[in-house]
């Protein structure tokens, strides 16, 4: 391939990548996994994952995980569904794979979330309570308050 081949080549793929992570967004309750995004996208699953831990720093499944536990945050801060019932509600078919993924990226198990957390963002403007209860992504800790002069 010559340089201007190869960028172009480039490009296509990170417009299919954003594709991908696009229906992740919106059918993150559906059941997808890594070979049907990437006959979304006439691309190998192996492909399709390679390429997308290279342009976005994880992996589709951890992506698409992740977006299923920021609604499950969600839901369970409401209170009136079952720990069970948001796990089917955000796509999950196992509740122990759930529950395992949740812990990891929040810190606490589910129902630990669901009982300290009710109504903590009452009051809160959304988009603000969307930012201050977004899960950690692949267990990175919490970064320190910069220390002023």
């Amino acid at each position: 391939m010559t340089g201007g081949s190869a960028q172009a080549h480039r490009l296509r793929d990170l417009a299919l990548l954003r594709r991908v992570r696009d229906r992740i967004d919106r059918e993150y309750a559906q059941p997808l996994d890594v070979e049907a995004l990437a006959r979304g996208v006439n691309m190998s699953a192996g492909h399709l994952s390679r390429q997308f831990r290279l342009a976005f720093g994880e992996s589709p499944y951890s992506y698409l995980m992740t977006r299923r536990i920021e609604r499950a945050m969600a839901l369970l801060r409401r209170g009136d569904l079952s720990v069970t019932e948001v796990c089917f509600a955000v796509g999950c078919s196992s509740l122990g794979t759930f529950s395992t993924r949740f812990t990891e990226l929040v810190g606490v198990p589910p129902s630990t979330y669901r009982r300290e957390s009710a109504g903590a963002t009452v009051g809160m403007v959304p988009c603000v309570a969307k930012q201050v209860t977004r899960p950690i992504r692949n267990q990175e800790a919490r970064g320190v308050a910069p220390q002023l002069a």
